[in-house]
């Protein structure tokens, strides 16, 4: 069962979706006029992440497809079949970025911690890289584990980081629940900043068979060292890494 939600968290969690819709109005400027490369590229990676779900288990003509945080540019877009995204700023993205408008993938503005749906509902499940800027990452990783069909795919990943991140995230919180002022991006932006096992403990005791589990920690490292630091942080990333990504795939058990 999900732990209880303080009030830090949700005040976090608010803010950071209040900053994750500022950061989409700049990212569509951004990528104004090279809107067809953004989609090339979002279609390669979800087409790579097919591939991968399908080596697990074939993905069938009628399985029905849930993308938990489709957000702009989500898997959901460009996966194929039957599917459907979830995500709080739904209403506001369909409007900012015109592959969503067009799309016949519905989304539906609906928080992860609650999904609208029944249990046993989907084949596959899938969470790329979404669940650090919400309220409570364990409920969402419960509830996507409950609309999931006995047999079906689960396919999940999220950034994890050095514990020291986890330490300075739960101080930035503390810090600005007494009212002192000042933001500080990579935490305001986030609500938890996980470390592997952190990650790793949110299946257990859940009904799922993990099939494929990995990190990439030492690549992480590898890949900071290669770029000029720009300011303290990017320093501090070549002492303690940052932004590793874990990524789980998991069958629901009967």
């Amino acid at each position: 069962m999900p732990g209880r939600v303080s009030a830090v968290d949700r005040r976090r969690a608010a803010r950071a979706r209040e900053r994750q819709l500022q950061y989409m109005h700049s990212f569509r400027e951004e990528w104004r006029g090279r809107e067809d490369q953004l989609v090339a590229a979002m279609r390669a990676h979800a087409g790579n992440i097919r591939g991968v779900v399908d080596k697990v288990r074939p993905i069938r003509a009628d399985d029905c497809i849930l993308e938990v945080g489709s957000g702009g540019c989500g898997l959901s877009f460009n996966f194929g079949g039957d599917v459907v995204g979830i995500d709080p700023l739904a209403d506001d993205l369909r409007q900012l970025f015109p592959w969503q408008r067009d799309s016949k993938v519905p989304t539906i503005t609906a928080e992860g911690e609650h999904l609208p749906f029944d249990d046993a509902s989907f084949d596959i499940v899938l969470s790329d890289n979404v669940i650090d800027h919400a309220e409570d990452p364990q409920r969402i990783v419960n509830e996507m584990t409950r609309v999931l069909k006995p047999g079906g795919v689960l396919y999940f990943t999220v950034h994890v980081h050095h514990p020291i991140y986890h330490l300075a995230s739960r101080i930035y919180g503390a810090w600005r629940t007494l009212g002192m002022p000042g933001e500080v991006t990579p935490f305001a932006d986030h609500t938890v900043h996980l470390t592997p096992d952190a990650a790793k403990g949110l299946f257990k005791k859940l009904p799922l068979r993990i099939v494929s589990q990995t990190v990439d920690i030492e690549q992480t490292k590898r890949d900071v060292k290669t770029i000029a630091p720009r300011h303290m942080g990017d320093r501090l990333k070549r002492l303690f890494y940052k932004n590793a990504t874990i990524e789980v795939i998991a069958i629901r058990q009967d």
